[in-house]
């Protein structure tokens, strides 16, 4: 099927090519215009004549988060100061912030990958799409707003929060797409429900940005809202590799395809850097292709998913990689058991008693004493609190978790709506063992 903004490559042979032809411009660019990345070219002991296939590019030398801090507040820059024409910058939560410079043909670019992103969603050029993501300094809502007029359709830049007025756009101008983070999207999920919208609005679409949603919330966040389960979508994104706008889940929802004739995409483990089989769970590493300002060289991203086999039912030639499972960095050990939040995520959502909010709380009840786990949990909407129910919802969640992660924890059931709401990334787990 023939989508507009699509790559007019045909053949993994002529992505193959170009992504090879564009890997020795990189490097090339990178060698000759940046001084930093020359110099961990040089210990290296890599030149850019040294890249002659695609197996290449596991010459070259990693880039982390840590580069960018040392190179602040320009970091990875790679053209003179005169062809910058715009600055972006992560949040900022832990350390300095992740400044990336983009040049006029690097915006350009991002908007055409965007633009790509509401094509593989279906949208058209007669949809009105919300953007509830916020703006400034953070990538996502200049994403969202210059993909979506280079797409054509009818933009409401709102930015996040204020439910109030959220609402009240999606009565008065006819939203038909809303953009925002999942916990975004349960916030407005249940006003909608609360508020008796469903019905009286033209909400058709979410795209979801910048948090992994569990499936338990996709489907809370459809049957409150209305909008079908397969018109949800997840959007992948981070500051240094543009913002959102990589890649999006098609409506067969097999996968994220990701925009490979724009960026390289390594699957590796963690531990010992080396490619995982496919369909095994790694690290992404990313290596920008086209990128003028601040390109990346084999930049760990932390984040873990794995790559999809086969071909996508909807025919596209870009391949897809799995949500994102979680950061290997968002690990924690309990009691000498290493644990991603996203496991105890995918428990919670087989049990269909629970609503799709938890937190998990790591504690000591004395210093240096052994280590506990709370997890609270939320009754699904429109189940009662009852001593039997509630005593079987804790003993189903304590058994799942004792046989899948092999440790114990104890379980705290909520009212429904107890657990905090967010029009942001919401935070899950507490550890406060130190």
């Amino acid at each position: 099927m023939k989508r507009p903004f699509d790559t007019k490559i045909k053949t993994e042979k002529e992505l193959k090519t170009l992504q090879l032809d564009e890997l020795k411009w990189t490097v090339n660019h990178v060698y000759n215009g940046s001084a930093y990345y020359r110099k961990k070219l040089e210990e290296a002991g890599v030149t850019p004549g040294d890249i002659k296939a695609l197996e290449d590019i596991r010459k070259l030398p990693f880039t982390t988060s840590k580069d960018l801090q040392e190179d602040y507040p320009f970091p990875l820059r790679s053209v003179p100061f005169e062809k910058i024409v715009r600055i972006h910058a992560s949040s900022g939560t832990t350390g300095k912030r992740k400044v990336l410079c983009y040049t006029a043909k690097d915006v350009d670019d991002w908007a055409e990958m965007f633009a790509r992103c509401y094509s593989y969603a279906d949208c058209t050029i007669e949809d009105r799409i919300q953007i509830a993501v916020g703006y400034g300094v953070w990538t996502a809502g200049w994403g969202f707003q210059n993909g979506c007029e280079r797409f054509g359709a009818m933009s409401i830049p709102i930015g996040p929060g204020n439910t109030d007025m959220q609402c009240q756009f999606l009565e008065d101008f006819g939203t038909t797409v809303m953009t925002c983070t999942a916990s975004m999207g349960l916030l407005m999920a249940e006003l909608i429900d609360e508020r008796g919208l469903r019905g009286k609005i033209e909400l058709k679409k979410m795209i979801f940005g910048s948090e992994r949603a569990s499936d338990a919330m996709r489907m809370r966040i459809s049957e409150l809202s209305g909008v079908r389960y397969d018109q949800l979508f997840d959007i992948p994104g981070m500051t240094e590799l543009y913002g959102p706008g990589t890649g999006l889940d098609c409506r067969h929802h097999t996968g994220i395809h990701y925009w490979a004739d724009y960026y390289i995409l390594e699957i590796l483990n963690p531990d010992t850097l080396e490619p995982v089989p496919e369909g095994e769970v790694g690290e992404m590493v990313v290596t920008t292709l086209k990128k003028e300002a601040s390109p990346l060289i084999r930049y760990r991203t932390r984040d873990l998913t794995r790559l999809m086999p086969g071909e996508c039912p909807c025919g596209s030639i870009m391949p897809r990689h799995d949500r994102i499972l979680g950061r290997s960095d968002d690990m924690f050990i309990f009691r000498a058991v290493n644990i991603y939040p996203s496991h105890i995520d995918q428990i919670l959502s087989n049990i269909k008693e629970v609503g799709s909010e938890y937190q998990i709380i790591l504690y000591r009840k004395d210093t240096g004493g052994k280590d506990h786990m709370k997890i609270k949990v939320e009754r699904a909407q429109g189940l009662q609190h009852s001593h039997d129910s509630d005593k079987y919802i804790r003993k189903a969640i304590e058994k799942e978790i004792k046989k899948q992660i092999l440790i114990s924890c104890d379980v705290e059931i909520e009212n429904y709506g107890s657990l905090p709401r967010s029009e942001r990334k919401t935070k899950r787990v507490f550890d406060n063992r130190d």
